[in-house]
C-alpha cells in the first residue's frame, strides 16, 4: 500500500538492525496490507492523532482521578484520546464493535442487520497513564483490530517520539526502518535484558509475583518495568530486549503488542511453557507469559520455573 500522511518510506533493506528505528519518523508502510490494508491506515492515523494530542497535553496541567482501588488512575488526556480513536474507527466502520479501556463495551454505530458480530477494535488510548501522572514521558497508543478473537491488526504508537509500528496477521510487523525481526543477538553472558508487566488486579502481596519478579532480579542483566507494556512490545519486536514476561498481564493492550512481536518473529508461551493462549476476554490467570526468540525460551522458561512450581504458575 502507498504511504500513508506523515510516515516515510523504508529506505534500507526490509530488515533493520536492533534500535536502528529510534530516530527515523514513524512507521514505514507494510508492503502490500492485504485483506486488512484500509484497516490498518486507519488505525495507524488514529493512533497517531490521539498521540499528537497527548504529545501536546502532557505539559500542561493533567487532571488525575483514581481508578478503583489498586493504584490506577484515568487521566483527562485518557478519555481525550479515547474519544478521538473510538471517533475515527466509527466513522470508517460503523458496523464493528469496539473495546475501549475507559468507555468500555461500544456497541455497532450502523444498523444492527449489517454489524459483523465477529469484529471488535481493543482500544488503549493512553497506555502508560500512571507515568503521565507523575511527569513520566513514556506511554503509549495501541490498537488492535480481533476478528474471531484473534488478532489481525496491531498498531502501537509512542507519542514521545512519534514512532508507529504496526502488524498485520501473516504479513510481518513494520516500524520506521523497515520489517521488523525481534531479538537476533545470543543472550549475553551478564544475563538477559527483560521487560516485566503485572495487571492492576495483582497485589503487591501476591506471592507469585514477587518470586518471579525476584528470580528475574537476581538472574537478569536489567528488569524493565515500565508501566506502558505496549512500549515493551515495541521494544521486543524492535529486538532492544531479549525478552518479555507478564502476570495476570492487562487485556486491553495484549492482542496489538501480541501481534507485534509475534509478527516478528518472537514466541509466546505460558509459563509453564505450553501454548499461550490468553486475549483481551477471559480471565487474567491465562495472561500470564514469557515472550523471546526460539532459542532462548528454554532459559527464560527455566529462569521462570525456577521461582515457583509450576502449579503455581499456572493456577
Amino acid at each position: 500500500m502507498d504511504a500513508l500522511p506523515g510516515e516515510r518510506t523504508p529506505g534500507g533493506t526490509a530488515d533493520a538492525a536492533p534500535g536502528s528505528d529510534r530516530t527515523d519518523g514513524r512507521a514505514a508502510p507494510a508492503p502490500g496490507g492485504g485483506r486488512f490494508a484500509e484497516e490498518r491506515a486507519v488505525a495507524v492515523r488514529a493512533a497517531q492523532e490521539a498521540g499528537a494530542l497527548l504529545r501536546a497535553g502532557f505539559t500542561g496541567d493533567v487532571g488525575v482521578r483514581a481508578k478503583g482501588d489498586r493504584g490506577d488512575v484515568v487521566t483527562d488526556l485518557d478519555l481525550m484520546a479515547e474519544q478521538l480513536v473510538v471517533a475515527r474507527i466509527r466513522e470508517h466502520f460503523p458496523h464493528d464493535r469496539i473495546v475501549s479501556e475507559e468507555a468500555g463495551t461500544l456497541p455497532p454505530s450502523g444498523a444492527a442487520d449489517a454489524a459483523d458480530p465477529g469484529r471488535t477494535w481493543l482500544v488503549d488510548p493512553l497506555d502508560g497513564s500512571n507515568n503521565v501522572a507523575i511527569g513520566l514521558p513514556a506511554y503509549g497508543v495501541g490498537i488492535a483490530l480481533c476478528v474471531d478473537s484473534a488478532p489481525v491488526v496491531g498498531v502501537v504508537h509512542d507519542p514521545v517520539t512519534d514512532r508507529t509500528w504496526t502488524a498485520c496477521a501473516g504479513a510481518g510487523a513494520y516500524g520506521p526502518a523497515g520489517r521488523l525481526a525481534g531479538p537476533s543477538r545470543p543472550l549475553p553472558a551478564a544475563g538477559p535484558l527483560l521487560a516485566w508487566t503485572q495487571g492492576h488486579a495483582v497485589r503487591r502481596t501476591d506471592p507469585v509475583a514477587r518470586a518471579l519478579r525476584g528470580a528475574l532480579e537476581e538472574r537478569c542483566r536489567r528488569l524493565l518495568q515500565l508501566w506502558a507494556p505496549l512500549l515493551a512490545w515495541a521494544m521486543l519486536a524492535r529486538g532492544d530486549i531479549d525478552g518479555f514476561v507478564g502476570y495476570r498481564a492487562e487485556g486491553i493492550d495484549l492482542p496489538a503488542g501480541l501481534l507485534l512481536a509475534a509478527e516478528a518473529g518472537v514466541e509466546v508461551r505460558a509459563l509453564d511453557g505450553g501454548p499461550f493462549h490468553g486475549g483481551a476476554a477471559g480471565p487474567d490467570t491465562d495472561r500470564s507469559f514469557v515472550a523471546g526468540r526460539a532459542e532462548d525460551l528454554p532459559f527464560l522458561l527455566d529462569l521462570v520455573g525456577s521461582a515457583c512450581p509450576v502449579t503455581a504458575l499456572t493456577g
